[in-house]
């Protein structure tokens, strides 16, 4: 049976123009984000008493290490790693919660660390939003859900009074939700409804860049579906640009342009989201598909994730990957591998085994 809330928030959707117009206009589109050798180091260190006294020195994590990719307007760029890689870290750089060690983020030909007024600063702040992980945790229980929504957009002085109330029920109805429900709290929605109240607060604003962080993941697969559906639709009507999170490659599929999988602060392969999923290069790629579930029962052959993260604060010479790959030797071991690009269809693969044609295709043959 068809989800009756998930048609509501299809039927306020302008419908999408042509497939071949769609697909020129991606092709053509300009970068609307651009990250240069993005990093972010933290400092974990003991308290200086503590070092004094047992002669400890500074300590560091290296959450991202010179990440870079770009991001055209309206496509979606999405980041899939295990727990721990740094994806989350990128994002909250992104918006400005975390300001970087090193590196460049740029948002609409603007440098972000560029030094601007507070008017100015406060205006291109209001052109990205953030979808959080927890629904339940990321709205305030004690408002309601009309004072939730309002907040943005008081804050960025876009409506005044007298229309405040028909933007609220309007961005409800957006993404399929009734205009009365702006009287409830947020313990009185189920878990799918609080992420759609989630997206709500974020359209509220306006913007042209949502950074979603695991949006789906505390929901049951049935719902994700939902939020997938409503994202995607919403994308189509105000062209929004997304950089999407994920832990999981089975849901990236469904909304991505373009993907970028993490491995402990570092991108190991950029690709495509057909050559992602078609042609996996890099092992740690493979071993992620493989955690999906086979569903058309094909028989191949899979091969477990093997061993753990490796600690970020210590990791591993040369390829941070090499501990747990079954390609490994010593180059691997001793020097890292920096993206390079396929000359097949331009992903880029940071993999010693693969740049050597020593690593199997992802049918069993060898690579050349």
């Amino acid at each position: 049976m068809t989800d009756p809330v998930d048609q509501t928030a299809k039927a306020h959707v302008i419908p999408a123009v042509v497939a071949s117009d769609a697909d020129a206009s991606v092709a053509k589109a300009p970068d609307l984000v651009v990250v240069h050798d993005l990093t972010k180091v933290f400092d974990i260190s003991p308290p200086l008493l503590n070092r004094v006294i047992e002669g400890q020195g500074r300590v560091e994590l290296k959450a991202v290490d010179g990440v870079s990719f770009s991001i055209p307007k309206g496509q979606t760029f999405s980041l899939v790693g295990e727990s721990g890689c740094g994806k989350s870290t990128v994002a909250r750089l992104l918006v400005g919660l975390y300001a970087p060690s090193a590196g460049r983020i740029v948002f609409d030909q603007t440098d972000m660390a560029a030094p601007r007024s507070r008017s100015e600063d406060k205006a291109l702040r209001a052109r990205m939003q953030m979808i959080f992980q927890d629904p339940y945790a990321s709205l305030n229980p004690r408002w309601r859900v009309r004072d939730i929504i309002a907040e943005p957009i008081l804050a960025f002085g876009l409506v005044e009074s007298d229309g405040l109330e028909d933007r609220v029920g309007a961005l409800l109805t957006q993404v399929g939700l009734s205009p009365a429900d702006g009287e409830k709290f947020p313990h009185e929605f189920s878990g799918g409804q609080r992420q759609r109240i989630s997206i709500a607060r974020a359209l509220a604003g306006e913007p042209e860049f949502l950074v979603c962080d695991e949006p789906t993941s505390a929901l049951d697969v049935s719902v994700q579906a939902q939020i997938l559906n409503l994202m995607k639709d919403l994308q189509k009507r105000f062209g929004l640009t997304f950089l999407f999170i994920s832990h999981n490659l089975a849901v990236v599929d469904h909304i991505s342009d373009t993907i970028g999988v993490m491995y402990l602060g570092r991108l190991c392969e950029v690709a495509s989201r057909d050559a992602m999923f078609q042609r996996p290069r890099h092992p740690y790629t493979r071993l992620l598909l493989d955690t999906i579930p086979d569903l058309d029962m094909t028989g191949r052959e899979r091969s477990p994730v093997a061993g753990e993260v490796p600690n970020p604060i210590n990791p591993p010479t040369g390829c941070a990957f090499h501990p747990r790959c079954p390609f490994a030797d010593d180059r691997c071991k001793q020097e890292r591998p920096e993206l390079k690009p396929d000359p097949v269809d331009g992903a880029q693969i940071a993999c010693h085994a693969f740049e050597e044609g020593r690593l199997p295709s992802s049918n069993g043959d060898q690579t050349t």
